[in-house]
């Protein structure tokens, strides 16, 4: 249940018990969380290396739009953030320090070893963020044959990021 519902059905019930308040504001403040945090971790997280995990998340938030997951984040004694799950849509991705499992940030190896799609429906928009955030630009935005629209840019550690809108649906006449 949505919060604003929780809200109204709260105010119905307290207009006949006010008690009903007190147990309404525990059922509120969970309808709250459940918008903030996923519900339920998804089955697969990837997990994408960093050299400097807290610079990359003000990055992907500024230029790509991604939300940290504030719950998430794991702070070292020495205060260095090691890892934090970004959202976007219902997508969710890791971000932590190179080095964990063997992998390494591009910027290091010196070398892409992999891209991240992330689909969306206004590329021109969030294409003008990325550029304005000073995000690296591989492609511009273009159509493809199969009726999806793309472009891909290199965050500051140099991961490939390709973002696309799916083809749009065409009515039957």
């Amino acid at each position: 249940m949505k919060p604003l519902d929780v809200v109204r059905k709260l105010r119905r019930e307290a207009a006949f018990e006010p008690a009903a308040l007190d147990p309404g504001k525990e059922t509120l403040m969970a309808a709250i969380r459940q918008e903030v945090e996923p519900r339920r971790r998804p089955s697969i997280i990837p997990q994408l290396p960093y050299q400097d995990v807290s610079a990359a998340l003000a990055f992907l938030e500024r230029a790509f739009g991604f939300r940290e997951i504030p719950t998430s984040r794991l702070v070292s004694k020495e205060g260095m953030v090691g890892h934090a799950l970004v959202v976007f849509g219902d997508g969710v991705i890791g971000i932590g320090t190179q080095g964990a499992h063997g992998a390494i940030s591009p910027k290091s190896g010196g070398i892409e070893s992999q891209y991240v799609s992330v689909y969306l429906d206004d590329i021109d928009a969030h294409y003008e963020r990325a550029l304005a955030a000073g995000a690296r630009i591989a492609s511009a935005p273009h159509d493809q044959r199969s009726g999806h629209r793309a472009y891909e840019a290199l965050d500051l550690e140099g991961h490939r990021w390709r973002f696309v809108r799916p083809p749009r649906e065409v009515p039957q006449s």
